[in-house]
C-alpha cells in the first residue's frame, strides 16, 4: 500500500536532518515527513506543531494525554494515528476494555477503570473530532468541573493537533507505519 502520490526525489539537507531526527523519535521512517517536502512550509509548520504537542504537565498525565490522542485517532478512523498514538498504550495501563471503549465498541461510562476526569476528557475529544462540531452544555460543563482552564486549552490543542494529522495524513493516503 502506498501513498496517494510519492516523496520528492531530492530533498532539502535541513528537511533530510529533521526526517533523520523524526525516525529516532519515532523509531520508523515516517513518510509522511517526506512527503510534506513538497511544499517544505507545510513540513516546517507540521514540525513545529509537533514539537510544541502537549506532554505530561501536572494533573495532565501522560495517561490521560494518551487516552485523548486515542479517543481522536479511533474517533477519526485514522489507521496511521491509531498505530502512532497507541504505541505505548500498555506502559499507560491501558486495558483491552478501555481499547474497545476508546474504539466505540463500548460506552466510556461502562468501563469502570476510567476515572470520572477521564470520562469527561474523552467526552470532549469525540465531541473535538465529530463532524459538525457541537457542544453540547452537558460536556462542557463536566469538563470545566473537572479541569482547570489551562487544562481544557492542553486538552483542546492535543485533541486539535491529533485531528490535523488524521486530516493529512488520510488526505494524502498514508498507510499505517510500522
Amino acid at each position: 500500500m502506498t501513498a496517494f502520490i510519492e516523496p520528492p526525489a531530492r530533498l532539502p539537507w535541513w528537511l533530510r536532518l529533521s526526517l533523520w531526527y523524526a525516525r529516532r523519535a519515532a523509531g520508523t521512517d515516517l513518510l509522511i515527513g517526506r512527503l510534506l517536502a513538497w511544499y517544505p512550509r507545510a513540513a516546517v509548520s507540521s514540525a513545529v506543531l509537533e514539537t510544541l504537542v502537549a506532554h505530561p504537565e501536572g494533573r495532565l498525565e501522560a495517561r490521560l494525554l494518551q487516552l485523548v490522542r486515542l479517543q481522536v485517532s479511533y474517533a477519526a478512523a485514522c489507521p496511521f494515528c491509531i498505530a502512532m498514538n497507541g504505541e505505548d498504550a500498555d506502559q499507560n495501563g491501558l486495558t483491552a476494555a478501555e481499547i474497545a471503549a476508546l474504539r466505540g465498541e463500548a460506552p466510556a461510562s461502562a468501563v469502570a477503570s476510567f476515572s470520572p476526569r477521564e470520562r469527561a476528557a474523552l467526552a470532549y475529544a469525540r465531541h473535538i473530532t465529530a463532524t459538525p462540531l457541537k457542544f453540547p452544555p452537558e460536556v462542557i460543563a463536566e469538563v470545566r468541573r473537572h479541569f482547570a482552564e489551562r487544562e481544557i486549552v492542553i486538552l483542546a490543542t492535543t485533541a486539535a493537533q491529533v485531528n490535523y494529522w488524521t486530516r493529512l495524513i488520510q488526505a494524502l493516503g498514508v498507510p499505517p507505519a510500522g
